[in-house]
């Protein structure tokens, strides 16, 4: 097995050392694009039971852009408005432990089985948030899970709003005619 794929098992199996593997190893950002653009693909793939052949670009970029969302909020909150004494990092850092957190997402291709969509959706977002709980904490040396569950859940909650509105308004004028 790769070293790329044990990486991702290990993001996927929890395992905090992963995390703060990432954030250290500033070569490990192309790996974490990598997986942030296979695990936004399994969405695009996942999502054909909804959307169709045609509904894979519009997924696989939805989630790409609700990852980068998501890991800039974490990174404004967690170190500008809920930071701990000793928390320090850099976005890049950021960036990576997130991406890790993003294996887990790949479970979205199986949304491709026709009933499944919505119950591997949800798999998939609860894992996927467990994983950002724990690069949380390790990409901003927290001492607190509570306070990397708080920034992780508060972020996506954030994200989510904003993707929503967004492709609300992108579907808008489309809706109508």
């Amino acid at each position: 097995m790769s070293y790329f794929i044990r990486r991702m098992v290990r993001a996927a199996r929890l395992e905090a050392n992963l995390y703060a593997e990432v954030k250290a190893d500033r070569n490990a950002t192309g790996q974490a694009i990598a997986v942030v653009a296979l695990s936004s693909i399994a969405a695009g793939v996942g999502s054909i039971p909804r959307g169709g052949p045609a509904g894979i670009a519009v997924s696989t970029v939805s989630a790409l852009i609700s990852w980068f969302i998501w890991s800039l909020l974490v990174y404004v909150i967690g170190t500008k408005v809920l930071p701990e004494p000793r928390t320090g990092s850099d976005f890049p850092a950021v960036l990576r432990a997130a991406g890790f957190a993003a294996a887990p997402g790949l479970i979205r291709a199986l949304g491709v089985i026709p009933g499944v969509t919505a119950f591997v959706f949800l798999v998939a977002a609860f894992w996927m948030i467990a994983a950002m709980v724990i690069a949380v904490r390790q990409a901003l040396d927290y001492g607190s899970s509570w306070r990397a569950a708080a920034v992780s859940v508060l972020s996506w909650l954030i994200q989510a709003l904003i993707t929503g509105g967004l492709m609300y308004m992108a579907q808008g004028p489309m809706a109508q005619k």
